[in-house]
């Protein structure tokens, strides 16, 4: 009989999380998946069309079976955010107390809120069995981060929390060392060996295309326009570079977000929308070709010490399609591309160094380009390889 898996998480296909594809991957290696989670309103902030309170609660797709609670979209403020953040867990306590459904064990990606994680813990305890946690948000790191919130009186009662739910946890993952390091502190020193490092993959549809014709040197920025990204350091860099003299230098924008008002204006200030294109929010399948058109490969993020702690998933996207890495970062995400050698970085909030490397990556002949994502595409091989990845994990789910 096929061991089942109960995953719990907030967001699930057709939202744009890799959850959805461990779930997928299970299904080919023989478990049975069942999913609880909201519906689908990620990062618009309001619910997928087809969806709602009375349309396609339950559905499955590619084997999985998909349980949907009622959740209160996020809506575009940040009161939207917090109903958002508490409406999972409240529903699910609700879920917990009428489910028939009985699985064998529990797995949970946490990206914020860390509350929905609640749902996963209560199940787990109510029918005694295992139960893991894969964290890619440190809360409550994350936060002080997004709030701008110290106060020990906020502060402390989310440090309960998380010491809770860890302490509910068979075994948890994080996403760098820096992760594992930051989680064991609100775990008893003798449990320190229940959190190990797991890195995350790119899909397989993540992969090198051949390079397509475009106009001068072009700069791609794919996924989430949020306020962690910290994307403003980009026009200012554009603004820079546009002093120079150099007229070649174009940014593709690929996604949407919460913050691309606050990007877009940024954009108007320095000057610099002719350098600039948005493509919208597109399939995560098409990223590769997108990316085909570009030269080079763009992340950042906001200036706050948990990024440091940080390894991106759009980094190992990048790598998976072969792409120079132009990075405005420093700790977890530095270390990786220093050590692949298929990037130049320059550190957060230093829009001069970032157009400095832009246009010396520009300035580079086209074979140490080629280089570069070479070296990008093994190391990812080497240390970000799905197959590799989860048959690490299926060791746990034995």
């Amino acid at each position: 009989m096929k061991k089942h898996i109960l995953i719990v998480c907030q967001f699930f296909y057709p939202e744009p999380f890799r959850i959805s594809d461990i779930a997928f991957e299970w299904v080919k290696r023989g478990y049975k998946v069942t999913v609880v989670t909201g519906l689908p309103n990620y990062p618009e902030g309001k619910v997928y069309p087809g969806y709602g309170l009375f349309k396609k609660r339950r559905e499955t797709i590619n084997g999985v079976d998909v349980i949907r609670i009622p959740e209160i979209p996020r809506g575009k403020n940040k009161f939207g955010l917090v109903l958002n953040y508490f409406s999972f867990p409240f529903f699910g306590f609700f879920w917990n107390l009428f489910t028939n459904i009985k699985a064998d064990e529990v797995f949970m990606l946490e990206t914020s809120p860390m509350n929905q994680c609640k749902v996963g813990v209560a199940y787990a305890k109510k029918h005694k069995v295992p139960c893991y946690l894969y964290v890619q948000d440190l809360w409550p790191e994350n936060v002080e981060m997004i709030t701008g919130i110290h106060s020990p009186i906020v502060i402390k009662p989310i440090e309960r929390m998380v010491r809770k739910i860890y302490k509910g946890c068979t075994h948890i993952w994080g996403t760098s060392p820096s992760f594992v390091e930051a989680i064991r502190k609100y775990v008893d020193p003798a449990e320190h060996d229940k959190v190990s490092f797991w890195p995350q993959y790119a899909e397989e549809f993540y992969e090198p295309k051949e390079k397509k014709a475009h106009k001068g040197f072009n700069v791609v920025f794919t996924g989430n326009i949020g306020q962690a990204q910290g994307l403003e350091i980009l026009p200012e860099a554009a603004a820079i570079i546009r002093k120079e003299g150099i007229k070649d230098i174009r940014f593709t924008i690929v996604g949407d977000g919460r913050a691309r008002h606050t990007f877009e204006d940024s954009i108007t200030k320095a000057g610099v929308w002719d350098l600039f294109e948005f493509t919208g929010r597109v399939k995560a399948t098409e990223v590769s070709d997108i990316l085909a058109t570009g030269d080079a490969a763009f992340l950042s993020f906001a200036d706050d010490d948990l990024f440091a702690k940080t390894i991106p998933a759009k980094l190992q996207s990048y790598m998976a399609c072969a792409m120079p890495i132009i990075a405005s970062a420093k700790g977890e995400t530095v270390r990786v591309i220093n050590e692949a050698e298929c990037g130049l970085c320059s550190d957060i909030g230093d829009a001069e160094a970032l157009a400095k490397n832009i246009i010396r990556m520009r300035s580079l002949p086209e074979k140490y380009l080629q280089e570069m994502g070479e070296n990008a595409y093994a190391y990812n091989k080497e240390h970000f390889e799905k197959k590799k990845l989860m048959d690490e994990i299926d060791e746990y789910m034995r």
